[in-house]
């Protein structure tokens, strides 16, 4: 099985450039997560009657939003956190909003796996959601997570917002302690590593550099390969040795990130 994950930055606009579907003839994924969606399904002017789909919008028209398609059908869909998760990690918002109401996590159920897509709220540039990040949203995902392998391996997905390491952007000694690269954010990915899940990307190539999915639009940066890794596929241990050919499709235009991908063998 092959799984993509995409933030493609507005997916009508990724439509509108036919970069969507040029991913789609190219790729032909048996999964694909989307982040940053920024529509509902009606306005989304697309037919893939290959894939069932599943659209979290954001309550916010034109923001955020998430969407799994997938050629197999899922047990079931999970929308956001569940209420538990919220009331113990006090995930209720802050100035900019509720999370709760921007479609940033959806959960889909499979025979033998969980499929979790996530766009992490970002700390932006004066870090003025930075607290949000690390004393709620991170906390809250990693636990959630933790809930959902209780019950099946977990293979999730998206854009976190964060560089784990150094290797993992092309700038660091520049970026130490702005968004995206502050410590708090930083070891909020690790969590998810002391707490078992695999960077499939990273545990195959580890020593590899610059390689990124994210670019700015500033000064040439993807054309010069100044980039950030923020793009991830995440394992279980336990299905960990499924996962094979980790990849990242720089050359997939459309949007500011490009998508990643697995590869999962079938369980016999």
């Amino acid at each position: 099985m092959k799984l993509f994950s995409w933030n493609v930055n507005g997916i009508r606009a990724v439509l509108k450039k036919g970069e969507f579907q040029k991913f789609i003839t190219e790729h032909d994924p048996d999964i694909l997560c989307l982040q940053e969606t920024k529509a509902e399904r009606g306005q989304v002017d697309l037919d893939l009657p290959q894939y069932h789909e599943h659209f979290f919008s954001a309550v916010k028209k034109g923001y955020s939003g998430t969407a799994i398609f997938s050629k197999t059908k899922p047990i079931r869909y999970v929308d956001g956190f569940p209420d538990e998760i919220v009331e113990q990690y006090n995930v209720t918002g802050d100035s900019y909003g509720n999370p709760n109401d921007e479609g940033r996590v959806i959960a889909a159920e499979f025979d033998d796996f969980w499929v979790v897509t996530v766009y992490t709220p970002n700390s932006k540039d004066d870090l003025s959601r930075l607290k949000l990040r690390n004393k709620q949203w991170d906390p809250a995902f990693l636990a959630y997570l933790k809930q959902l392998e209780a019950t099946k391996p977990v293979l999730f997905c998206g854009d976190l917002n964060v560089a784990h390491r150094e290797i993992d952007l092309a700038n660091p000694k520049q970026n130490f302690g702005k968004h995206g690269f502050t410590d708090e954010e930083r070891s909020g990915f690790q969590n998810f590593i002391d707490a078992g899940f695999v960077d499939t990307f990273r545990s195959t190539y580890p020593d590899i550099s610059d390689a990124y999915t994210w670019w700015t639009h500033w000064a040439n940066s993807r054309n010069r390969n100044i980039g950030w890794r923020i793009d991830y596929w995440l394992a279980s241990k336990s299905i960990a040795k499924r996962v094979s050919n980790p990849q990242i499709h720089p050359s997939q235009m459309g949007s500011d990130h490009c998508p990643v991908s697995i590869e999962v063998e079938n369980k016999l």
